[in-house]
């Protein structure tokens, strides 16, 4: 059998751990901090890439390639941005090894220290408007709508696999405007696309809101995000979109000459998300089986395993198996016929479901000689039985189902670990035993956030658009208040 995970009730961190280890998703570099996506978790992440890259290309947006090296002095341009990254970057001095005097290994070459020293890129923004001074001279060059899939490298102290690592791999967008208004349709386009991209494809439901000055991207005039909530009562930041104002446009003296004649400053917007959503993805959904995937980005929607006793009711049921693989296939699922006679069907069962596999086929001699096919489901464990005629149209429904289903089922945990609250005590209370998203009036202050903070670890996770803004007094200080913001604890 599979190997059993530790149980989300006894050790949620351990029971992740554990999942994208046995599941086969990813572990541990001997790069410390630094990740191996295997073929299975990197499959998934395909698939996300696939449909985003598609939804970018479908607003107008190309795919371009920048150097993962920046020169030091790009980051110095922008004071907010090298003060919100400057602890985090990993720097390259020397471009040279040389054999140890004592001949034993290697070492740095002390002559070949590097002129300037290259930051390993933390984020693109200095390198790509230090580019684009070059790209854009007129009105008609914009606007210019640029993403990149790339890695990019924080040095991160505490890590864990998808959530926060090292290096990691993402995409990031980076357009130029004409105009604020342009910008700012752009910023909010992206935050729809990504908001999208969760409840349609990942089957997670989010929250969607403007970051305080506190959260916002280093450099950013406004940050928007999407917010999602972990079965363990934490928020994962599943996506981020900038309004850049003209700050890197300025920095970098990016201009362009408009309708008029006259030489503006261009508009600015970037926007990202990474393999964190494969963290966000796993938490949202998965139980103390394994992986729970929704059918849209499961690697393999179906697989088949054989039941048998005797080789030659193998080849029986292979015959059914060829007819019905071809059916599904046809349909557009993607499917495997497991006939593997190294491990017996029990086996097999609990490791699809440790791979979060949406539906089980299993076929024996009984089902040929019926024309039955035994049908289970992922999301809910459950088995029943179906006339083989038609199968690929009962599958392909059925996958919609699950489909369906997981998203409600993250919908009723978020909606019920959502709490309304009005005093601080009862605030501290929920923190501490319950967790979950807040809506709770603050005054708008730094000083009142960060106390907030310190005293129950919870951060502003967003201050929402799809909340009434009805008013009321801050829970901490009794100050008025517009609104109700969104706390929670965070990865």
């Amino acid at each position: 059998m599979a190997k059993v995970l530790t149980s989300r009730k006894e050790n949620y961190a351990q029971w992740y751990n554990d999942l994208v280890i046995k599941a086969d998703l990813a572990e541990n570099s001997a790069v410390r901090g630094c990740m191996v996506i295997k073929p299975y978790g990197y499959a998934i992440w395909e698939k996300m890439q696939a449909v985003l890259d598609k939804m970018f290309k479908d607003t107008g947006h190309s795919n371009a390639y920048f150097p993962i090296f920046i020169p030091k002095s790009f980051l110095s341009r922008e004071a907010d941005h090298v003060e919100g990254f400057a602890k985090e970057c990993a720097v390259v001095t020397h471009y040279r090894l040389k054999n140890s005097e004592n001949g034993k290994g290697i070492e740095v070459d002390d002559t070949a220290r590097l002129e300037e020293e290259l930051v390993v890129r933390p984020t693109s923004e200095t390198i790509i408007w230090n580019t684009y001074k070059n790209w854009i001279q007129s009105y008609r060059d914009l606007p210019l709508l640029i993403n990149q899939w790339a890695n990019v490298v924080r040095w991160e102290m505490r890590t864990r696999l998808f959530l926060r690592t090292t290096e990691f791999l993402w995409q990031e967008g980076h357009t130029a405007h004409s105009t604020k208004e342009e910008a700012m349709e752009e910023t909010l386009k992206i935050l729809g696309i990504y908001s999208e991209f969760a409840r349609n494809w990942m089957a997670m439901p989010v929250e969607i809101g403007t970051k305080t000055e506190n959260e916002r991207f280093a450099g950013a005039v406004e940050t928007y995000s999407i917010e999602a909530l972990m079965q363990d009562g934490k928020a994962l930041q599943s996506g981020t979109s900038h309004f850049l104002g003209q700050n890197f446009a300025k920095a970098f003296d990016v201009t362009f000459l408009n309708k008029e004649g006259k030489l503006e400053h261009v508009w600015a917007t970037s926007w990202g998300v990474s393999t964190r959503l494969m963290g966000a993805l796993i938490m949202a959904h998965s139980d103390d089986r394994g992986l729970v995937l929704p059918p849209k980005l499961a690697p393999l929607q179906v697989v088949i395993v054989p039941i048998y006793k005797k080789p030659e009711q193998l080849g029986l049921i292979g015959e059914k198996v060829d007819i019905i693989m071809k059916k599904l296939v046809d349909s557009g699922i993607s499917v495997k016929y497991d006939d593997r006679d190294t491990q017996k069907p029990g086996w097999k069962f609990a490791d699809y479901e440790l791979k979060g596999v949406p539906v089980r086929l299993a076929l024996g001699p009984r089902d040929v000689e019926n024309n039955t096919v035994e049908v289970a489901r992922r999301d809910t464990l459950r088995k029943e039985v179906y006339p083989m005629e038609g199968i690929e149209k009962t599958v392909k429904n059925l996958l919609g189902d699950i489909q369906d289903n997981i998203y409600k089922n993250a919908l009723d945990f978020k909606e019920r670990n959502t709490f309304l609250v009005d005093t601080y005590e009862e605030f501290r209370h929920i923190t501490e035993t319950k967790g979950g998203f807040i809506l709770a009036h603050w005054d708008g202050t730094k000083e009142t956030e960060e106390k907030i903070n310190q005293e129950t670890k919870s951060t502003i996770r967003c201050i929402p658009h799809n909340h009434s803004g009805e008013a009321g007094r801050c829970m901490v200080t009794g100050k008025p208040s517009p609104r109700r913001v969104i706390f929670a604890k965070a990865y």
